[in-house]
């Protein structure tokens, strides 16, 4: 997993990915943003991924942007952690 992919949490629900692409530009290239939505609803759910051009430019923006007001919250920023093998199974019951 490279360090050049980040976390961003604490959203406005409003945000796109464009606009956390102009947000992330000024640190350096922008290979991606992709902000996470919920399945059902396609509503954002607050957080997104950006993928920054090298390591370098992800520790400029996460220390240009963690804890700075983004649209009225704080934004978080970290390096993304890799992504945990969970076991994909539903929830609930329904067999009878």
């Amino acid at each position: 997993m490279s360090n050049n992919r980040l976390y961003v949490g604490n959203l406005p629900f409003q945000v796109t990915d464009a606009d956390l692409t102009n947000l992330f530009t000024p640190f350096g290239t922008v290979a991606k943003a992709n902000v996470i939505t919920d399945r059902d609803t396609g509503r954002s759910r607050g957080f997104a991924f950006v993928e920054m051009g090298n390591a370098e430019q992800a520790q400029a923006a996460i220390g240009g942007l963690d804890g700075k007001p983004f649209e009225g919250r704080n934004l978080q920023v970290s390096v993304a952690r890799p992504r945990e093998d969970r076991p994909r199974g539903g929830g609930g019951g329904g067999r009878y």
